[in-house]
């Protein structure tokens, strides 16, 4: 009966260098039980009953657009007629923002008119109570690039 209890070897025990998959397999049934749980809830459909036939047309008039252009000495016109100035601009727009169907408002800067001019008119129009406003020609400043 013999018993061994030093080791003609110098080296010391090794540890075990397998990867330790019992934590993947939890994760991995964790994420098959969550998705056999959501794929019913995604297969499910709502019948919406939808109206058939044609929509009568409609009885809405053309809307008004009101242009603003900026040209690059930074003169300013109101559909091609020339602004006098600050006054007229700014009572051309109180004018405009006081009808009961407000129209639109296009402002259309040229490339080359001054920050500080196009600021100003979006900021009148804003402080007189228009408020359908867009600048169009935003595709001029894209070519610059």
């Amino acid at each position: 009966m013999g018993m061994n209890i030093g080791s003609d070897s110098t080296t010391e025990d090794e540890g075990i260098v397998d990867i330790n998959t019992t934590p993947l397999i939890d994760v991995m049934l964790v994420l098959l039980i969550m998705l056999i749980i959501t794929i019913p809830l995604q297969t499910h459909s709502v019948s919406i009953d939808l109206p058939q036939g044609n929509p009568p047309p409609s009885t809405a008039p053309d809307p008004v657009v009101d242009t603003v252009a900026i040209d690059f000495d930074n003169t300013i016109t109101w559909n091609g007629e020339p602004v006098a100035g600050d006054a007229d601009l700014q009572a051309r727009f109180r004018d405009a923002a006081a009808q009961p169907v407000q129209p639109e408002m296009h402002i259309h800067p040229d490339r080359l008119a001054s920050y500080k001019v196009v600021a100003k008119v979006l900021a009148d129009a804003q402080r007189l109570g228009v408020s359908k406003l867009g600048i169009m020609g935003s595709d001029q400043f894209m070519d610059a690039q």
